[in-house]
Formats: C-alpha cells, sequence, structure tokens
C-alpha cells in the first residue's frame, strides 16, 4: 500500500483533483479552473493552449469548444488529450491524460445558454483557428450573426462540450529543496480499477 498524506488521501483521483480545485478556487487570483490543454496533429507534433475547465464529473473532465477549430480537430482524429491544472497560491499541479467524447447535448444546450449572450453570438461568429484578415470582420461576422439570431441564439452545431475521461492522473505539491511529492494513478480504461504510486520528484 503505498504511504500518501492528508492532502493525498482517498481511493478516487477524480474526487481529490476536486477538492484540490475548490481549495484553489479560494485562494488563486483568478481563472482556477484554467487548464493548459495539449493536443497532437497527424505529425505527432503538439498544440496546447489554456481552456476552462467546466465541470468535473464523477468520472470525467469536462470542456467546451468550437468543434472546427484546432484542437477540436485533432481531438477528434485522435480521441486522446492530456492537460494540466496549476496553482500558484497553492504550489500545487495535477496533470491528466484521457480518452476524450463529445459531450454533444443536453448538458452542452444547458451551458451554453448560461453563457452571456454576447458570448454565446461570438461561438456564432468566431470561425476558430482559421486566418482573419482584421478585426473589423469579426466585429461585422458579431453583428450579423446578432441580426440573425436575436437575443436567443441556440447553441451552434459546430460548437460543445468535450469529455475526457482519465487513464492517468498525477498529483503534484511542492517540497522543500525541489524535494516535491508527486503521486500517481493509473488504469487501463474508463470504469476500470485506479492503482496508485508515489514517484521521484
Amino acid at each position: 500500500m503505498t504511504e500518501r498524506s492528508g492532502l493525498f488521501a482517498g481511493d478516487d483521483p477524480v474526487a481529490l483533483a476536486r477538492v484540490w480545485l475548490d481549495e484553489a478556487t479560494a485562494s488563486e487570483p483568478n481563472d482556477p479552473n484554467a487548464i493548459a490543454l495539449a493536443t497532437a496533429d497527424a505529425d505527432g507534433l503538439p498544440n496546447v493552449r489554456m481552456v476552462l475547465l467546466k465541470d468535473i464529473e464523477a468520472d470525467a473532465f469536462v470542456f467546451y469548444t468550437n468543434y472546427e477549430s484546432r484542437k477540436g480537430q485533432e481531438i477528434e482524429a485522435s480521441g486522446k488529450a492530456a492537460f494540466v491544472l496549476h496553482w500558484k497560491s497553492l504550489r500545487r499541479q495535477v496533470r491528466v491524460r484521457g480518452l476524450v467524447t463529445r459531450e454533444d447535448g443536453a448538458a452542452a444546450d444547458a451551458y451554453y445558454q448560461s453563457r452571456a449572450l454576447q458570448s454565446r453570438i461570438g461561438a456564432w461568429a468566431s470561425k476558430q483557428s482559421r486566418p482573419l484578415d482584421s478585426r473589423a470582420t469579426l466585429m461585422a461576422e458579431v453583428a450579423a450573426e446578432t441580426a440573425r439570431h436575436g437575443l436567443r441564439p441556440a447553441r451552434p452545431p459546430f460548437w460543445g462540450g468535450y469529455r475526457i475521461a482519465p487513464v492517468e492522473i498525477e498529483f503534484w505539491a511542492d517540497g522543500a529543496f525541489r524535494l516535491h511529492d508527486r503521486f500517481r494513478w493509473t488504469r487501463s480504461g474508463p470504469g476500470e480499477t485506479w492503482s496508485v504510486e508515489r514517484v521521484y520528484p
């Protein structure tokens, strides 16, 4: 049995990630749910960008984006992604690797409708990751989509969520003289039993 302190206690790493995020919410100056999301293109060259984690479910991490964006295309091609949460205020981080499926139903509709009207219109107007000749063109698209959809735009068919079902979760906490604490949970696939090990810093 791997020895673990109170900070790393428990048998469910997804629940532990939720606890750490809740603690960070009280201490981070802004966006404690910001994740650096990594995907890879067809040649295996990685891409990474910041997005907002919107939900930690019982067995998955959920974020929302344009399916036609570069990240969306790379996720659709591979079905895999990784991310890291890092909190300077707590001196902790959580790394996740997993298998990705779409959240394209009621949960995506509900989240879309919870957003500010300007953000909902922006989802229609932005051809995310594609070349844009000027900001004026973008604002013209926003005006056109506002006129087209009015005050109650429906969720675009090309916009929704992704659910990352983790197969590996690693928790890191800062230690004196760079002798950090790291614990890695792994499993063979979603729904399988987790195993945990301490790893060298």
